[in-house]
């Protein structure tokens, strides 16, 4: 059995799907690997470091491609490679965002596509959950790059000269990448406040240590049973967004995260609230990628706008690529190893898994998942 990683295209992209310490998981289950050259480099992972852990290194990967079981990747990968892929062959990635276009070559490439941000938040798909391993570090990350755009220190420091007050950190959506922020903002000495529709969250923010802003409510728990945020009623939309504006001006750094599965991100910050925010600030935009949860930031900028710095990396997790790489590879392994019957040299899909009907895209020369139907997407 064969196993391909490709080197990722995409300009805001330094991850890499495979690692040397996978590589020796990999072929203890018989897996032959083959990794396109300098697919590591980015992650700070070179050829010679995938050689050492039993990888082939290969500069071309046409006749790979067409020999290989299974391929993997972070992003999709070009229709040209998947044009090449032979039938039968798995192709897992984070691959919900593909055009539809893209998921047509799968379906007619007759290839199993696995979309691994469609895993259902089960305990035993936790440790397959590239969504909770991604943001954790995206959380951290934004924390750590509005702390380098900040004029000021963060920390209360007293000195002979005086006291400096300790920074005001609100951050907005109290999931993976929110809880992780707020721990991070703690520990750098913020006084750290959150916000999340989910009232579950309450409990979790201020065991971190945070306070917790919380919208009066009528609209029941704001959770849905998959265990994310859902869409509130006007009525709701009408005193968060009011009490948002009141609690931003208190802050120096906002921190903002909060997503919706399948729909646009959610307005939370209007032009107006940053008009009103103290000059120097900062705001973090985590959502920026699906609309954006602020009005006016920038995709992949930094701007500065009524004296206010927003950051708008689409992809934070690609920022620390060493750590990222290594828990994603992590996450695909343990999503692909169930599947590998190495006595009988193939892949075993059970499609009566709720794991894999929650993530499969295509097979067999049709798209198979919910959300890709016609009139769906």
């Amino acid at each position: 059995m064969k196993l391909v990683a490709l080197k990722e295209r995409d300009a805001n992209e330094n991850r890499v799907a495979i690692t040397p310490e996978t590589i020796v998981d990999y072929l203890k289950l018989g897996i032959s690997i083959e990794v396109e050259s300098n697919a590591g480099v980015a992650s700070g992972i070179s050829d010679e470091d995938y050689k050492n852990a039993g990888a082939k290194i290969i500069s071309s990967t046409d006749k790979p491609l067409a020999a290989a079981d299974i391929v993997l990747k972070v992003q999709p990968p070009a229709a040209a490679a998947v044009s090449k892929m032979k039938k039968g062959a798995l192709i897992a990635g984070m691959l919900a965002a593909s055009e539809s276009t893209l998921i047509k070559k799968y379906a007619d490439a007759k290839v199993s596509t696995f979309a691994l941000e469609f895993l259902p938040r089960i305990t035993r798909a936790q440790n397959m959950d590239i969504l909770s391993s991604q943001s954790n570090l995206a959380g951290y990350k934004a924390v750590i790059d509005a702390v380098s755009e900040f004029s000021r220190v963060v920390p209360m420091m007293m000195t002979a000269a005086g006291t400096i007050r300790p920074a005001k950190v609100l951050v907005l959506g109290a999931g993976v990448a929110g809880l992780q922020a707020i721990a991070t903002a703690k520990r750098l000495g913020a006084i750290v406040s959150a916000f999340d529709v989910r009232s579950v969250a309450k409990e979790q923010v201020e065991s971190l240590g945070a306070s917790f802003v919380e919208v009066p409510s009528e609209d029941g728990d704001g959770e849905t049973k998959a265990g994310y945020a859902k869409e509130m009623s006007e009525s709701y939309k009408k005193k968060q967004s009011d009490l948002i504006g009141k609690t931003i001006k208190e802050n120096d750094i906002i921190i903002s995260t909060a997503l919706i599965p399948g729909r646009p991100a959610p307005l939370l910050i209007t032009e107006k609230m940053v008009k009103d925010m103290r000059p120097g600030s900062i705001i973090v935009d985590l959502a920026v990628a699906t609309g954006g949860n602020c009005a006016i930031s920038e995709l992949d900028k930094i701007v500065v706008k009524h004296d206010v710095k927003i950051i708008g990396y689409s992809n934070m997790a690609a920022r620390v690529p060493a750590d990222a790489s290594r828990l994603y590879s992590r996450n695909l392994y343990n999503f692909i190893m169930p599947m590998v019957n190495s006595k009988l040299d193939k892949i075993k899909i059970d499609f009566e898994d709720e794991i894999i009907q929650a993530c499969l895209l295509t097979h067999d020369g049709k798209t198979v998942h919910p959300s890709l139907q016609k009139g769906k997407k």
